[in-house]
């Protein structure tokens, strides 16, 4: 760090305002700065100011409207860091995008809901707002309907809500599902039994379970009934009470099969639905129950509707890009179509 303070002396004579921050402990500048300095240089870059820390003092020196938001980050990303957080590409990007909107005060709500702890330890919490909303929603309503592109985490918070429910004794089992569709590509005859043909579709299913429960916990709440992971045609015919029900790639699902799976509700169940229609796999995208279920159920009470956007994504910094550059070729091109 001596060597990244010694760098940028010049740099910092030539601004006209510095501002101070005093940090409780040396660890706490390490995990602001990063390894190899690199939260300290996307703050640098982002608001164009420069970052020095000498002992417990954090120097931020620039244009005055640069200076303030980059402070306003470094004080949020310290709020995440004394809650236990450990800071990486996506919350340290998402807590910038926050500042630049005025919002940073909903970032720390985030680091204070625990859904979940995974079989390794690991908590499990929401990481944008968005998310957030969803996860409030899943607790305050019946049926839940998430709608969002994809890395908005919506079957992996799905997953570890249900989790928690079964570990609470709130439900009795959990019963994971979704449509037998490929994407975009015929897989042919598939060798082995039932179980083995239908894998392939519920894989997603089956990590998430797996990073929260751990194989052999799964396993035996496989065995005992208390988790099923099925194709949705074996919903049919059943009541399904007292349990946590999870309709994954719901916008794959005809009109018919939509309704079919939300009358299997019983007593003392939850039910969610989760889906992105900018990856309908139907012959007839206009067909998707997903989208027929938005307009019949909007105003039902104890249903919810959460729409998920590019800001909530959560994989690769990358993906958030490629998902924001698609909808704009879309947009683009259905204004074509129009004219």
């Amino acid at each position: 760090m001596k060597a990244c303070v010694e760098g940028r002396i010049g740099f910092l004579k030539e601004h006209n305002l510095e501002k101070s921050i005093v940090l409780e402990n040396a660890s706490a500048a390490a995990e602001l700065f990063g390894s190899f300095d690199v939260h300290a240089k996307r703050i640098e870059k982002t608001f164009d100011v420069a970052l020095s820390c000498r002992d417990s003092q954090l120097k931020i020196s620039g244009e005055e409207a640069g200076v303030a938001q980059a402070a306003r980050t470094v004080e949020s990303l310290l709020g995440l860091i004394a809650k236990g957080e450990a800071l990486n590409d996506q919350n340290v990007g998402y807590c910038i995008d926050m500042v630049r909107e005025d919002r940073e005060a909903q970032m720390m709500p985030l680091a204070e809901d625990c859904i979940c702890i995974t079989a390794k330890g690991k908590p499990v919490k929401p990481k944008t707002v968005g998310q957030k909303a969803y996860c409030d929603n899943i607790r305050k309503n019946t049926v839940t309907i998430g709608v969002g592109p994809a890395g908005t985490g919506k079957t992996y918070l799905a997953v570890a809500m249900a989790v928690t429910a079964f570990r609470a004794q709130q439900v009795n089992r959990i019963i994971l599902t979704r449509p037998a569709v490929e994407a975009g590509e015929k897989l042919g005859f598939l060798p082995g039994d039932l179980q083995q043909k239908v894998d392939p579709y519920l894989r997603p299913l089956y990590d998430a379970l797996f990073d929260m429960l751990g194989a052999e916990t799964y396993q035996k709440y496989v065995e005992r009934g208390n988790i099923e992971v099925a194709p949705l045609a074996y919903m049919r015919g059943r009541t399904l009470e007292k349990a946590f029900i999870i309709l994954d790639e719901a916008q794959n699902t005809l009109p018919a099969q939509m309704k079919m799976f939300l009358t299997r509700m019983g007593v003392g169940s939850k039910m969610i639905v989760n889906g992105d229609l900018s990856q309908i796999d139907l012959p007839n995208k206009k067909e998707s129950g997903l989208i027929q279920a938005a307009e019949v159920l909007g105003k039902l009470d104890n249903v919810a509707f959460v729409q998920f956007t590019g800001e909530d994504v959560v994989r690769h910094p990358l993906v958030k890009d490629i998902v924001a550059a698609y909808d704009k070729w879309d947009k683009k091109h259905a204004a074509g179509k129009t004219k």
